[in-house]
């Protein structure tokens, strides 16, 4: 995939490649992204493989990256001199190294890795090729634009996010349309089209999609379907008769939701949401669920990213339980809540008091809390897994996350788009956003996105107030 201005050429420049000057940020991004702009020149600041070198010894995603974009750059060398330029496909797309020995403008004297990066994108400006300065570094592109320097995004593996597919529709028809889909136990889909208004926009169709059906005559007649797999049917769907794990859903969208997390045949569920609207606690009480209850699954895996929070879990003191807990505690929360009398309902609740009854089922195995970190690598068969604060996340890692997957196992994603902790993504570039682009459709993937606070009447206030 392409930036936008691959494709458009600028105004008053000479013709020919454009010139890319890549931040290291780019590549500690993607490790392929060397890779993604055909037929123009990749430029990489000699100061961009030093920092390369700082962060290739570090056990996480960014270490990888950084020890991949140079296995690349390593490769290249087989067909040329890098610091002359290095043809890396058919169509003319050249990689180099620049050395950074010309002259810099006063602003950009401060001996720093980013006035270096700059430096580089002016030089090149300068002697008068159409340069683009690419950085996940919004500080760098501000930088960059007050030298006259183009600088924009890595805008490959981004979505719109104000269109992000929400998973389900809001549609009004004939009252008997709602009528049939419940005495029919179904409905086709080419008869729900029909009956739609022609003033009334038409919505996009995707497998797994909820339809929250509304009378034209009578707006408290309504009806909820959702469309069957790949097919061409929608059937009704009524929530769960008894609570799941003491919970029930509270408004339509944790209706949709508790649907799909029960769904065996949906093996993948994004749930999208901000903080209160309850995907967390949806998801880890139908994990419970279908693990202690129905024993559909073996185990219940739990992950959270720990890098973008801040301190790497090695910071902290104790052994990995203990360094764990102070990350899980928002998961430790809600197993506190649906193992409690309150949360349970008194159905799965005993006389043993929570902390022990989480320390049973962390003992038996069949409950594992664990850093992403430790996933990589993993087949992980017959297990209900949950990665929570998946927006925190990279498009690549969520793709190795999700490749993880074994025969026989379910994962859930949640995450609230609009609170981003990783300084280097954003709600169109994270990768919880674009897994739910990416997939939406397919036969095996579910999709909602909850939009109401249900966490207490002060929660609700002020996410909607403030």
């Amino acid at each position: 995939m392409e930036s936008a201005l691959m494709t458009q050429p600028t105004a008053g420049k000479a013709p020919g490649p454009k010139h890319f000057v890549i931040d290291t940020n780019v590549l500690l991004h993607n490790a392929d992204s060397l890779f993604l702009f055909a037929d123009n020149l990749v430029i990489i600041p000699f100061t961009v493989l030093e920092e390369l070198d700082k962060f290739k010894k570090e056990n996480n995603d960014v270490g990888r990256n950084a020890r991949q974009v140079i296995r690349h750059l390593d490769g290249l060398r087989a067909r040329g001199r890098l610091g002359e330029g290095v043809q890396w496909n058919g169509n003319g797309g050249r990689i180099t190294i620049d050395l950074d020995d010309t002259h810099r403008p006063a602003l950009l004297r401060a001996d720093s890795p980013d006035n270096r990066i700059l430096s580089v994108a002016w030089a090149h400006q300068q002697a008068g090729h159409r340069t683009i300065l690419v950085s996940k570094d919004i500080n760098v592109r501000i930088k960059a634009d007050s030298l006259g320097i183009h600088a924009e995004d890595f805008e490959a593996q981004k979505v719109d996010a104000d269109l992000l597919y929400k998973g389900y529709s809001v549609l009004d028809v004939p009252g008997e349309v709602i009528d049939q889909l419940y005495e029919d136990k179904y409905l086709p889909l080419a008869q729900l089209i029909a009956a739609l208004a022609a003033d009334q926009s038409q919505p996009s169709f995707h497998a797994n999609q909820y339809f929250q059906l509304r009378s034209q005559l009578d707006p408290s007649h309504t009806g909820l379907a959702r469309l069957l797999g790949d097919t061409s049917q929608l059937i009704p769907v009524h929530g769960p008769r008894k609570p799941i794990y003491g919970i029930m859903a509270r408004n339509v969208q944790q209706t949709m939701a508790l649907d799909l997390l029960m769904n065996d045949e949906v093996k993948l569920v994004t749930l999208l949401g901000s903080a209160g609207t309850g995907k967390t606690l949806l998801a880890v009480a139908a994990g419970m669920s279908k693990v202690f209850v129905d024993q559909r699954f073996d185990k219940l895996l739990v992950a959270r990213p720990i890098m973008p929070m801040g301190r790497d879990i090695g910071y902290l003191p104790g052994d990995k339980d203990e360094k764990l807990s102070a990350w899980m505690q928002p998961i430790f929360d809600n197993l506190s809540y649906l193992l409690s009398t309150r949360g349970a309902m008194e159905q799965h609740a005993d006389s043993k008091p929570t902390e022990q009854r989480i320390k049973q089922i962390l003992d038996s195995g069949q409950l594992v809390l664990e850093p992403l970190t430790y996933i990589r690598g993993r087949s992980i068969p017959h297990q209900f897994i949950i990665i929570d604060e998946a927006q925190n996340l990279t498009p690549h890692e969520v793709k190795t996350i999700v490749s993880r997957v074994g025969e026989g196992t379910k994962i859930v994603l949640t995450g609230d788009v609009g609170q981003i902790d990783n300084p280097y993504l954003d709600s169109s570039s994270n990768g919880l956003s674009y897994i739910v682009d990416k997939l939406k459709g397919e036969a095996i993937v579910g999709t909602i996105s909850l939009e109401k606070s249900e966490r207490s009447e002060l929660a609700s206030l002020a996410a909607g107030r403030m």
